[in-house]
This record gives C-alpha cells, structure tokens and sequence, in this order.
C-alpha cells in the first residue's frame, strides 16, 4: 500500500502530552506522514460519541485513510484490539469496544483483523499497560499508512460478527408519528441531532413550513414539548424560536434559532433520550 492519511480521534484532550506522543509515535515510524486530527475532545470514555463522531466525518476522506480512535474505558483489560477495513476503503485502527457501530451499521465493514502485540507495538513498550493508544494503536496505525505493513499483516482475521455493537435501535413512522432518539449534539452550537432521517420525515408527508409538536423524554420523564416548525434553514425561524431542519448528514436536527437547544433544557444524548414529532393539523 502507498503512504496514506493517518486520522486521530481520541479523548485525552489537548492540555498534556498525550496527544502529541501519538504524534511523535507516528512521525518516528515514517516523518513524512500526513497526520491530522478528526477530535481529541471526546467526552471521557464515551464510546458512543467516538463511533459518532467516525461516521460524521469517515466519507469525506479519500479511500485509504487510516482511523485510528482511542476512547478505551477497558485499556488493560481482555477487550481485543483490532484494524478493520470499511466498505469504502478506509481502515479503522481502535478498541472493539463498540467504536465501530455506527460505521458497522451505516458504512458497512468488510473485513476485520486483531493487532498482534507481538509485531505492531512500539519496541521497548510491552510494560506498558495504560497507553496503547501511544504504543499499539498509533503505532499500528502509522505503519499502516506509511506502508510499512500490509492490511493482512496486521494480525489474525476477526470475523466481522465478533466486533462488539453499542445498542442502536432505528427510529420509527408509526400511525404518523416520528420515534427516534438523540444520537448526538452538534456540540458548539447546542443543537440536537437525531437518528430520524428526511427521508423518514419525508414519508411523513412533511414539507418546510409544517408545524410538528416534539416531544423529548429521558426514559420516561418527558423534558421538554413544543410545536416547532420545519424550516429550510435558521433563517426561517425568529432569533430566539425553535425550529426543526436538516442536518450535514441528512438527519433531522432540533435548533434554537442563536441558542442552545441542549442548554436550554438539560437535554443529553444516547439512546435513553427519545424523541418523537407529530405534525399539527
């Protein structure tokens, strides 16, 4: 394989070393790779947000480009450590841990292998139980985008049905009404992206300038309901108004026209925090 893109995620943050010793890792192996950062500001072992967060942004990079996503609440423990190759082309180096549901579900994976310690670690490391982002994955991931190693020697195959899967039930269209939960916050901004896609809402019948009332439950304690409009775009709600629209990733988004929706009311992610909408007559 020629020299590849080599992506980082991670949730160590920016104000140690950590970060950058993955870097460093990654230059030794070969100082002519390109390496860029997709986040390092994943919330604290949330698995799920860095599965999200690889789906967000894995189709815009070209076929090739080497993931590697470090949020492993089981460093040290038994959890295998693995490469996978997407539908697209692309190679995932991370935890199977539930990291690769969402590119699993929506990507496609067609094929998986298990690191072998014994070959892709960073020599004078196999003390080291802590960091494997440093010493396994970063490693790994940079000798695979430099070229050095060939998918295949990676380590053994995994059968694609033995990566582990977060829970990520589908949302639903029922007697004219939408169900679905809070898959993620467009974290800036404090806007809500749900797993409902237009194509969904569109089976709804639903065009700009519908009225839907949303309701949003944690569990089974309702947060918040309203009746909200479906605009185009932030500039067809008033400043301060809720409004619904369509995200970067043709799902539906909740939005406070300049707020945070997610501020306003306390409201989080995952699948516990549901959604539905049911348009007004």
């Amino acid at each position: 394989m020629s020299q590849a893109h080599l992506v980082l995620q991670t949730d160590f943050g920016l104000c140690d070393g950590a970060v950058s010793a993955m870097y460093g890792v990654a230059l030794s192996v070969n100082p002519t790779l390109r390496i860029f950062d997709l986040t390092h500001e994943i919330p604290q072992f949330n698995i799920w947000e860095a599965s999200y967060r690889l789906v967000q942004t894995i189709s815009y990079w070209p076929a090739q480009t080497v993931f590697v996503s470090v949020v492993d609440p089981g460093v040290g423990t038994e959890r295998l450590s693995v490469v996978v190759e997407t539908e697209t082309n692309q190679y995932i180096v991370t935890p199977n841990n539930g990291t690769l549901t969402h590119v699993l579900n929506e990507v496609g994976i067609k094929s998986a292998r298990v690191i072998d310690e014994k070959v892709n670690r960073l020599p004078q490391s196999g003390e080291s139980y802590t960091f494997h982002g440093r010493d396994v994955y970063a490693y790994t991931g940079a000798r695979l985008a430099a070229g050095i190693i060939s998918y295949e020697e990676v380590g053994p195959a995994l059968s694609v049905s033995e990566l582990t899967e977060l829970e990520q039930p589908a949302a639903t269209l029922k007697a004219g009404i939408l169900q679905g939960h809070i898959d993620i916050l467009d974290v800036r901004f404090g806007n809500l992206w749900t797993n409902i896609s237009r194509d969904l809402f569109a089976k709804a019948g639903a065009v700009h300038g519908d009225v839907f009332e949303v309701t949003i439950a944690n569990n089974n304690r309702r947060v918040y309901q309203h009746a909200m409009t479906y605009g185009r775009s932030f500039a067809d709600s008033q400043l301060g108004e809720p409004l619904i629209y369509v995200n970067s990733l043709d799902k539906l988004g909740i939005a406070i026209n300049q707020g945070s929706f997610a501020n306003a009311y306390g409201i989080a992610t995952g699948v516990n925090w549901k959604i539905s909408l049911k348009q007004i007559k």
